[in-house]
């Protein structure tokens, strides 16, 4: 049974549809009751979760629907908006054919979020290659959520990866590039972008009213004074002093080694991490099932299970639903705490 003082449904998209996707949304869907599940409305083919409820042994009822019947009937249905795929989809077989209904899917969920008629899009993982193959056009889902977002609201959208866990928050500032790409990337203006877009949804759409950030420094030791790199020194702690000019609480550069055990941990809200794995690791290690990966700087909220399609799971019956069910709660308590997100009009 959902939460009783939920006003919308969440969004949730099916993903690849050969990937587990179809199966945590139905496990998940069987514990409503035990975990007081928010209520969802599945964006997929019923087709597919058919199928897929057969090969987990579930007798699931599903019912077709819109947005304004989901949350009355989550209790005793799994709720789909149908967007059928268009071929018959075998589990842990991914087929390029149904890249369109994965995209039409994501692009729902969003539409749904901005007339109001959703709280939060939750996304289910995709596959990124058979997209591509299918002529997507953007490097992943924070890309395309951003671009759907830009034509809504007439401005330029810039999303900001963070991972959540029970344990703590990170957001890196640059994402997926190499290593050695990481030092001629970082900027002042990009440190302070990300923290700005940090502060302000911690703010908003988190309920914390004066978000503490504590921002890692590059390099071992924060940089050593210079010792070990310029780059702390140089583009880090300017970028701390204009933010603290603005009265954002952002403090550091710290030595990224000293600042995730959880003594550190009590002192911030968020960590502001200069690179992929400096962020990933600590978060993913301390809560590796129930981590979400949330966008901030979005005009919607959304959340997603942090983890792949693990296409060798599909349809086995041995995918877990934790960080699922982490992230529809997350997008709900965000969706509670956010103003009803509208698309500006000319």
């Amino acid at each position: 049974m959902s939460d009783s003082s939920q006003r919308l449904p969440l969004a949730l998209t099916q993903g690849d549809p050969a990937g587990i996707g179809p199966d945590i949304a139905l496990i998940a869907w069987t514990k409503r009751k035990a975990l007081n599940l928010p209520a969802f409305l599945y964006l997929g083919d019923p087709a597919v979760l058919k199928s897929r409820a057969r090969l987990l042994g579930l007798d699931i009822p599903l019912i077709e629907t819109d947005a304004s019947g989901a949350i009355a009937a989550f209790g005793n249905a799994l709720p789909v908006l149908p967007i059928p795929v268009g071929i018959d989809v075998v589990a842990g077989e991914p087929h390029v054919a149904t890249a369109r209904s994965t995209i039409s899917a994501i692009e729902t969920g969003v539409d749904l979020c901005l007339k109001g008629e959703a709280g939060a899009v939750v996304t289910n993982p995709v596959a990124k290659a058979i997209l591509y193959e299918g002529g997507f056009g953007f490097p992943g889902h924070t890309e395309f959520l951003a671009s759907l977002a830009e034509k809504a609201v007439g401005r330029p959208v810039i999303p900001v990866m963070m991972l959540a866990g029970s344990h703590l928050r990170a957001v890196p500032v640059t994402i997926h590039i190499p290593l050695k790409s990481v030092a001629p990337l970082l900027s002042e203006d990009l440190i302070i972008r990300t923290c700005r877009i940090a502060h302000a949804d911690l703010r908003d759409k988190f309920g914390i009213a004066e978000p503490r950030l504590a921002v890692s420094g590059l390099n071992p030791h924060a940089g050593e004074s210079g010792a070990m790199g310029n780059e702390d020194e140089d583009i880090i702690a300017p970028a701390l002093t204009m933010l603290r000019a603005e009265g954002i609480d952002a403090f550091g550069p710290l030595p990224a080694d000293t600042m995730f055990h959880e003594e550190a941990r009590r002192r911030y809200d968020v960590a502001i991490c200069m690179y992929h794995d400096q962020a990933l690791i600590p978060v993913k290690t301390l809560d590796f099932d129930g981590s979400v990966n949330v966008t901030l700087g979005l005009p919607f909220v959304r959340t997603s299970p942090d983890h792949g399609t693990a296409f060798g799971l599909a349809g086995q019956g041995i995918a877990r639903e934790n960080s699922l069910v982490a992230a529809l709660r997350m997008a709900l308590d965000m969706s509670n705490a956010s103003p009803t997100p509208r698309a500006e009009t000319a």
